[in-house]
């Protein structure tokens, strides 16, 4: 039996990902030893579940279907440069997100709980949507450059994009790099609630 390497995720479009490199340019004018992560991939992570026996993906995708269902497709604000642990002390470079951040946090959340009926723990961190864009691999130089940048950039706008579905990658480890393949797609299908000049006027039926 063969294990996929597993995770849930929101895909970005490409507008998003050449703006968030743009900023990554703007970053890499330090001295920082920075791993910078591979934009062509960059994504909203919403539950990493490990190594999947290949067996149990087709039920893996079915849960996250059933979480991705009942909701509706949102605008996602993409915005603001920081750093874990702290802009002052960067560890881990990251875009974030504005207008859009509950429905996001909403479905994260339902996607957890949906996948621990199939055993998979829910992480113990509280979720922080972020996009990841580079890890510093050296503390002893350049550390102060970079977060004097990132506070500079804080208020930096990658723009809004559409959120419309959920997608299930495997991640395959190559010495290029990881290679994420799509194993399912769940869309969001909720219906927006009707407004009440929709309504229809209960004086009119007949």
């Amino acid at each position: 039996m063969s294990k996929l390497r597993t995770f849930v995720a929101v895909e970005t479009p490409p507008e998003i990902r050449s703006r968030a490199a743009a900023l990554v340019e703007r970053l890499r004018a330090t001295s920082a030893k920075v791993r910078w992560s591979d934009l062509a991939t960059m994504h909203w992570t919403l539950s990493f579940l490990g190594d999947v026996p290949d067996t149990e993906i087709a039920a893996v995708c079915r849960k996250v279907a059933a979480a991705a269902e009942p909701f509706t497709p949102f605008e996602l604000e993409v915005c603001g440069c920081g750093a874990f642990p702290s802009a002052g002390r960067p560890r881990t470079l990251w875009l974030g997100v504005g207008e859009g951040r509950e429905p996001l946090v909403y479905l994260q959340a339902a996607v957890e709980r949906h996948l621990a009926e199939l055993g998979f723990r829910p992480e113990a961190r509280r979720f922080a949507p972020h996009l990841t864009l580079g890890r510093v691999r050296d503390s002893s130089t350049g550390l102060d450059e970079l977060a004097e940048l990132v506070r500079k950039h804080a208020d930096f706008s990658a723009g809004s994009m559409s959120v419309d579905e959920v997608t299930i990658f495997s991640s395959e480890l190559e010495r290029s790099g990881a290679v994420h393949s799509p194993l399912g797609h769940a869309p969001l299908a909720g219906k927006p609630p009707r407004s009440s000049r929709d309504e229809e006027d209960p004086t009119q039926r007949r």
